[in-house]
C-alpha cells in the first residue's frame, strides 16, 4: 500500500530505508492513522524524516504526491516557488510593512474572491519568467493580487511570509523552510556553526580557580573518604579569528546577513580573539575599520600581517563579483591605494601569511563560472563555500582541520 510514496520520496532525496516504511506499513496495520489523511502525513512524517532538516523536503513531496486529496491547494511549480522566494529581503518587507499598515488598514477590500482564483489560473498557465514589482503577473514586491511582499490587500498569497494578513488563500507555504541545511544562515544558525572553532587549553598562564569534579573524587577516594578538593586551570578556546567582509555595491542585498554574522561572532565570546575589518571588492593595501569603507578610516594591509600573526584563522566573506581588472590590475582598486600590487597579488600575501583561511560566498556559482572570472580565480586559491548551513559547517571544519 502507498509503496509508490516510498518510491517517490527517494525520488525526491530523501533517504528513506526498507525498515522504516515497513514501520510505517506497521502503522497503517494498527490503524494509528484512523483512515486520516492528516493523521497518515503526521505518523509518516515521525517515521521517515530523520531530522527536521528533512520536513520542508517531505512536506513538497508529500504535497506533490497527494495533490488534490491533501487539500485544494493549486498546482504550483518549484520553479514558481523559486521566483518567489525572497526570503533575504524578509526583514526588510517587514520593516516596510510596519511603516505602511496604518495607512493600508484603513482601505477596503472590494475584491471578488472567485474572480480572482480564476484570474490566478489563467496567469499560472502564461507565465515563463520571474517577475518583482509590477501589478500584472505572479511575482514579489509589486501591487499584483498574486505573490508575495506585494502592497496589495485581499489576493492570494504564494509562498513568502505573511505580511497584511488579508490574503483569502494562501498557496505553496512552506513552513518547514528555515529548517533545511542549504538554506541562508540566520544568526542562531551562525552561532551554532561557530561553535565548531573551538580549539581547548589548559597551557595558559591563569590560576587554578576551577573546580574539578572528576579529580575531587579520585583524590577524595585516595584519601580514604575524607573530602578533598581539586582544582585545575579551566580550558579556554585559544581560536584566533579574523573576519573579513566585502561591503557595499553587490553586496547590498546582504547586508543583513553580514550583520548577523557579525553579530554572532563578537557574541561568541568563548574566542581568545577576534578582528573584524572590512573590504570593497577586493583587499587591497588597506583593509577598512567600518563597513562604510571611507578612505582614511582603515589601517594597512602589511600592519594587520605583522600585528595579527599567522595562527589567527580567517574568514573571508563576499560575492567575489568584480571586473577582471579589479583582481588583475595594478591599478583595479577604485576606491583607494593598492601600493603598486593587484588585487591577486594581495590576496597571494593573504593566502602566504595565514595558514587557515575560507571563502564565504553568498551566492557562489556551481562550478567553474566563465561570466564569473575573478570568482573562478578566487575558487582556486581559497576554499570557497556557500553561505549555508552546510556550507558554513564545511567551511568550519576546513578551519580547524
Amino acid at each position: 500500500m502507498f509503496s509508490g510514496f516510498f518510491y517517490f520520496l527517494r525520488q525526491k532525496g530523501m533517504d528513506v530505508t526498507l525498515s522504516e516504511w515497513l514501520t510505517l506499513v506497521e502503522a497503517l496495520d494498527k490503524g494509528l492513522c484512523n483512515s486520516s489523511l492528516t493523521d497518515f502525513y503526521y505518523i509518516a512524517r515521525m517515521i521517515l524524516a530523520k531530522n527536521e532538516t528533512e520536513y520542508d523536503k517531505f512536506d513538497m513531496a508529500f504535497d506533490e504526491y497527494f495533490k488534490g486529496i491533501r487539500s485544494n491547494d493549486d498546482d504550483i511549480t518549484d520553479q514558481m516557488l523559486r521566483w518567489l522566494d525572497k526570503s533575504e529581503l524578509d526583514d526588510r518587507w517587514q520593516q516596510e510593512l510596519e511603516e505602511k499598515r496604518s495607512y493600508l488598514n484603513k482601505m477596503e477590500d472590494h475584491m471578488d474572491a472567485e474572480k480572482i482564483r480564476d484570474e490566478y489560473q489563467e496567469k499560472k498557465k502564461q507565465q515563463d519568467s520571474e517577475h518583482n514589482g509590477g501589478s500584472t503577473w505572479i511575482g514579489t514586491m509589486g501591487k499584483t493580487a498574486f505573490g508575495n511582499m506585494g502592497g496589495n490587500l485581499g489576493g492570494i498569497r504564494i509562498g513568502g511570509t505573511t505580511g497584511y494578513q488579508s490574503a483569502f488563500e494562501v498557496i505553496g507555504a512552506r513552513k518547514y523552510r528555515d529548517f533545511r541545511n542549504d538554506r541562508v544562515l540566520d544568526n542562531r544558525q551562525f552561532q551554532m556553526a561557530l561553535r565548531r572553532l573551538r580549539q581547548f587549553s589548559t597551557r595558559l598562564d591563569i590560576p587554578e580557580d576551577e573546580f574539578s569534579l572528576d579529580k575531587t573524587v579520585d583524590a577524595t577516594c585516595n584519601n580514604g573518604g575524607y573530602l578533598k578538593i581539586i582544582y585545575e586551570r579551566p580550558r579556554k578556546n585559544t581560536v584566533k579569528l579574523l573576519l573579513l567582509m566585502d561591503s557595499g555595491g553587490t553586496m547590498i542585498p546582504y547586508c543583513d546577513l553580514l550583520n548577523d554574522l557579525f553579530q554572532s561572532v563578537h557574541k561568541s565570546n568563548h574566542y581568545k580573539d577576534v578582528k573584524t575589518y572590512y573590504f570593497h571588492n577586493c583587499i587591497y593595501s588597506h583593509v577598512y575599520k567600518t563597513p562604510e569603507c571611507e578612505n582614511g578610516d582603515w589601517i594597512e594591509t602589511d600592519w594587520m600581517f605583522k600585528n595579527l600573526d599567522n595562527n589567527y584563522k580567517v574568514i573571508i566573506v563576499g560575492d567575489a563579483a568584480m571586473a577582471p581588472e579589479e583582481l588583475y590590475s595594478e591599478t583595479g582598486n577604485y576606491r583607494g591605494p593598492n601600493n603598486g600590487l593587484s588585487g591577486m597579488q594581495w590576496l597571494q600575501l593573504m593566502k602566504r601569511h595565514y595558514k587557515k583561511i575560507v571563502w564565504l560566498n553568498p551566492k557562489m556559482a556551481p562550478g567553474r563560472a566563465p561570466w564569473r572570472e575573478a570568482e573562478t580565480a578566487i575558487k582556486e586559491m581559497f576554499p570557497m563555500y556557500k553561505l549555508t548551513v552546510d556550507g558554513l559547517k564545511l567551511a568550519m571544519n576546513q578551519l580547524m582541520v
